[in-house]
């Protein structure tokens, strides 16, 4: 009989891959499923270790690209420029996320019915949001400029607050500041490499006292899931919105935050 443990880490690493980058707050969706499962992470530390599979998906899946970026930075302007744009939208949330960053995990963390409502309010905004016309002036994430980067890295900050989501930001923000939705959606996951290994690297050194190795089972599960589930969303991602756009992950958010508001509400 397989342990309950083993299973509730099976389940919360699929939702972590297939939240991730999706704008429908990944965060939002493990913090649920953990309560609801009853499953127990001291400091959130398993939350933190299973999010490295969906960081080495996203660098497994954009491998070629980043390695033709980096041979052509000596030559390149646009490429040299591509950098600083991603480093310099990644500022904002560095400096934000480490001055915050206890208050953030064990108060906003904690509070389950602050993050369906975030859903809600989230689903609202960006159903709204696709729904608008807009006349994009950027078609490609190469030529963002330094400063439409760094306005996107502040609209990420506010994924800080758990349920907000942070690809939903940047990709709200980006879209309002005038990208289209295919390229919105691309930047946001070259925003995702930094920021995720500096706030994986933050919550390991704040909580590297409570990791332990003896729920090593567990991690690796949840870690594989995480992997395997944020692979294929990545490499499907862009072709759904761009044919599809935001509407339903919108409903979605909404759907899955009055449905644990309700929970909340009964007393579950």
């Amino acid at each position: 009989m397989v342990d309950q443990p083993i299973i509730s880490a099976l389940v919360l690493g699929i939702i972590e891959g297939l939240t991730e980058f999706l704008p429908v707050s990944s965060t939002a969706h493990v913090l649920l499923a953990g309560h609801f499962l009853g499953f127990n992470s001291p400091g959130n530390t398993f939350a933190v270790l299973i999010q490295l599979g969906a960081i080495l998906a996203i660098l497994l899946v954009y491998a070629q690209r980043l390695i033709s970026i980096a041979v052509s930075l000596p030559t390149s302007v646009q490429s040299r420029r591509f950098v600083l744009t991603i480093l310099a939208g990644f500022l904002p949330a560095a400096v934000i996320g480490a001055i915050a960053h206890d208050f953030i995990k064990t108060v906003l963390f904690e509070t389950p019915m602050l993050i369906c409502v975030m859903l809600i309010v989230g689903g609202f905004i960006l159903l709204a949001v696709d729904r608008m016309k807009f006349e994009p002036k950027y078609h490609d994430v190469m030529d963002y400029p330094l400063s439409l980067a760094i306005k996107i890295g502040f609209c990420q900050c506010l994924a800080m607050i758990p349920g907000t989501s942070r690809s939903g930001a940047t990709i709200v923000g980006a879209l309002l500041l005038g990208a289209d939705k295919r390229s919105a959606a691309e930047f946001s996951f070259f925003l995702a490499m930094p920021t995720m290994v500096g706030a994986f690297t933050l919550d390991l050194v704040k909580n590297r006292a409570l990791l332990s190795f003896d729920d090593s089972a567990v991690i690796v599960v949840g870690f594989l899931a995480a992997f395997v589930t944020a692979v294929f969303v990545v490499r499907s991602l862009l072709n759904f919105i761009s044919s599809r756009g935001y509407a339903p992950f919108a409903y979605w958010r909404i759907a899955v935050g009055a449905i644990g508001l309700t929970a909340l509400l009964l007393g579950a």
